[in-house]
């Protein structure tokens, strides 16, 4: 026990004493997983509130294809990524693996499904709701995208934060497509596992420390910055 504290002390101390490698490798772990959960929320929240509201032929089969791919494994889209961009595949030519816009790539496709079918739901069930009046309006189906997103915005949010925080702890895929390049393409996950794979346990849970504590700041940021402004709309209300 004495020993786990002691390592918990040095772990403290090297957070505060602004180790170099610590804030550098988070920094990055930060980017990547902020960059793909933005982009996976502008595809995906849109995506998810088509579905929601359309009727076509295929439907069904997307919907389900799309909750398939939120359970399939991390380690297999990391394979397919590296295929796709190392040098025998079809986007070698732009020279992407063992970069962090690998990386985000990867992140991407691991969110997407989890944000696009959590917007679904949401979505589809303001459409029940609300089906009756926008017909009476005569409003187009992308107005009445617009509309349920800006009404469900809350729960969007959180659909976003699943995805971060989906993104945020993935190891697998990252090692696979970025290497774990110390300076180039080391995030926490993977300095994590490697650190651990060597002893280090000190250097290990300080990582995984401000891992803990970077995944509770964004939500409560988010948390905050949403709740701000439903306040702001009720005060105007």
């Amino acid at each position: 026990m004495s020993d786990l504290f002691d390592g918990f002390i040095q772990a403290l101390m090297l957070i505060f004493t602004l180790d170099k490698d610590l804030y550098v490798i988070s920094g990055r772990s930060l980017q990547v997983t902020l960059t793909a959960t933005l982009i996976a929320s502008l595809v995906g929240i849109p995506f998810g509130s088509w579905l929601a509201v359309s009727n076509f032929r295929f439907r069904s089969s997307i919907i389900v294809l799309i909750n398939a791919l939120m359970g399939l494994p991390p380690v297999v889209i990391g394979l397919l990524v590296y295929l796709l961009l190392s040098n025998s595949g079809p986007f070698g030519v732009f020279n992407l693996l063992f970069t962090p816009m690998a990386m985000i790539i990867a992140q991407f496709l691991i969110i997407l499904p989890i944000i696009a079918s959590v917007s679904h739901r949401t979505i589809r069930s303001l459409w029940e709701e609300y089906r009756d009046f926008f017909v009476s309006l005569n409003a187009t189906r992308w107005q009445i995208i617009l509309t349920l997103i800006k009404d469900a915005r809350r729960s969007l949010v959180t659909a976003s934060l699943a995805g971060f925080g989906r993104g945020i702890g993935e190891v697998g895929a990252i090692m696979i497509v970025g290497g774990n390049i110390d300076h180039a393409t080391r995030v926490l996950t993977t300095a994590i596992s490697l650190e651990t794979s060597r002893g280090n346990f000190n250097l290990a849970m300080a990582l995984g420390i401000i891992l803990i504590l970077l995944s509770i700041t964004i939500n409560f940021l988010i948390h905050i910055t949403v709740k701000s402004k439903y306040e702001q709309l009720d005060d105007q209300l």
